[in-house]
């Protein structure tokens, strides 16, 4: 569906050049979720502008479908931006225009009807649950239901693929969720390809399929979720991801595992389980959970008993349960 090779993107000024992304190769199929995750500065924002070519690349070659972006023409590459929605952090809606009207706006531009562009508009609505407030200006509109006419508008035009540049970054933990849901609703409803950008690992892991971890314009590591939550290779990625051991207030040499939770039922009490079960006294250095539709997501880190031979218990239970857990970066 989308192929990038060896893209590299530069911007130059009078006293230097900076390279925000650095020779980056990936390929995302029709109809997944990817992330790609990274703190401030990775170049994950430029990396999705290069691909609808809001930004060329210095060089590289950009695929969608078996079209090369990256050769065309100003029409063809007009005509594939279409097939390509987009949102963004801060909503872009247009003040002086009601919900109606906003999500109206890119099928103006493509000459659409106004009785067809309306019939489409409402239905977009009632997909993004904001049918009651059609007439509302975005000022009258929280950040969450902003984000629901944006994500519409982003639609209006039947696009393949959504580009979701950190999207849920100006919202709360609970309107993230609600967002986040609707986007996988979104793709399971229309099997439209969405690409996500974002420096939280909760919102990777709520909904990606694959992700990929940049940091300083690379690709580090990329994979499926699971596989790189559970077994981060990169110090990005471990960054990410793993409760930091000074937050928690741990010493240096205090032995600890990180018990890692990847949608097991939050009702299994797995810590309280391990305490009483193994008469073992264990004390949590800092947890990162969230119970997402019954599932528990996130990581728990756990200080270890002194004694080796107590060490080797909670371990062994801790895979008879099937539980994931880190030691040294390493899944038990």
């Amino acid at each position: 569906m989308i192929r990038l090779e060896h893209i590299t993107k530069e911007f130059s000024s009078k006293n230097k050049k900076v390279t925000a992304v650095k020779d980056v190769s990936i390929h995302i199929s029709k109809g997944e979720i990817y992330g790609i995750i990274g703190f401030s500065g990775a170049g994950k924002s430029t990396l999705i502008r290069c691909i609808n070519l809001l930004e060329t690349p210095t060089s590289g070659k950009v695929y969608f479908g078996n079209q090369e972006l990256t050769s065309v023409g100003e029409k063809e590459l007009r005509l594939a931006r279409q097939k390509m929605g987009m949102i963004f952090q801060q909503f872009n809606l247009l003040e002086q225009r009601n919900v109606l009207k906003n999500i109206c706006y890119p099928l103006e531009l493509a000459g659409i009807s106004k009785n067809d562009r309306v019939k489409r508009a409402k239905e977009l609505l009632r997909v993004v649950d904001m049918e009651e407030k059609e007439n509302f200006y975005p000022s009258q509109l929280s950040g969450g239901q902003k984000q629901r006419v944006a994500i519409a508008r982003a639609l209006a035009t039947n696009p393949e693929v959504l580009l979701c540049d950190e999207a849920t970054s100006a919202l709360d933990p609970i309107t993230t969720r609600s967002i986040l849901a609707l986007l996988k609703h979104i793709n399971e409803m229309l099997g439209v390809t969405i690409i996500i950008i974002s420096h939280e690992m909760r919102v990777v892991e709520q909904v990606c399929d694959k992700v990929a971890v940049m940091s300083e314009g690379i690709i580090e590591e990329a994979g499926e979720v699971k596989e790189v939550f559970l077994n981060p290779k990169s110090e990005t990625a471990k960054r990410l991801i793993l409760p930091d051991k000074d937050e928690a207030g741990s010493d240096a040499d205090r032995y600890s595992i990180r018990i890692a939770f990847d949608g097991q039922s939050s009702f299994e009490p797995v810590f309280a389980a391990l305490v009483l079960e193994s008469g073992i006294r264990l004390n949590i250095l800092g947890a990162n959970t969230e119970n997402i539709g019954g599932k528990a997501f996130g990581q728990m880190l756990i200080e270890m008993p002194e004694e080796p031979e107590k060490q080797v218990i909670v371990k062994e239970m801790l895979r008879k349960k099937g539980t994931h857990f880190m030691e040294g970066g390493d899944v038990g």
